[in-house]
């Protein structure tokens, strides 16, 4: 997992990561906000709804060329009933998903893809939700900021190897002894 980024929330840590060009936002760090002893049990009761089910297939069949639509099937069929529970690593286990990453053990918890975190904070809360993407948009303004300089400089170090190596073998030409060559080239 890349390395993890924390913002403060109404006084709550929540971490974040990216990875494979996805934002990923700690639900599990959201759901204290609900219950601060048992935050998996939150993010489960959400993930019972309805609503839930057909929002993650959603995003998953946009977004993951290798959703399981097939094993997606039933579970939105059962999705809402008294009966019906869903972990978040079963459903990972079970589709394939990847808006959805579960880690068990120190720093572990449940991580969603930004956009569906944001749907799990307005259903925890709705002021919530907007402070965290307040807090979440800042963070990803000072990542652009310093990625800023540190894209230029790299940019500028690829450059510099791009024009020395097309000076060496299309300038030069190649009969030129290496005393000449060298003046050529500092030239």
């Amino acid at each position: 997992m890349a390395k993890q980024k924390e913002i403060i929330v109404k006084d709550t840590t929540i971490r974040s990561f990216s990875q494979n060009g996805w934002d990923y936002i700690c639900i599990t760090d959201i759901a204290r906000q609900k219950n601060a002893l048992e935050p998996k049990d939150v993010v489960k009761n959400w993930m019972r709804l309805k609503n839930t089910i057909e929002y993650l297939g959603m995003w998953e069949a946009l977004n993951n060329p290798q959703f399981k639509g097939v094993e997606f099937d039933p579970l939105l069929r059962e999705a809402g009933s008294n009966a019906f529970t869903l972990s978040p690593s079963r459903w990972i286990e079970l589709t394939g998903a990847i808006g959805i990453i579960s880690k068990a053990g120190n720093n572990g918890g449940t991580f969603a893809q930004r956009d569906i975190a944001f749907k799990f904070a307005s259903w925890v809360s709705v002021e919530f939700e907007l402070y965290l993407i307040k807090e979440f948009q800042r963070l990803k303004e000072e990542e652009q900021k310093a990625l800023g300089w540190s894209a230029k400089r790299e940019l500028a170090k690829i450059n510099y190897h791009i024009h020395t190596d097309a000076i060496k073998e299309h300038l030069i030409p190649q009969e030129i002894d290496p005393y000449h060559r060298s003046l050529i080239y500092a030239n």
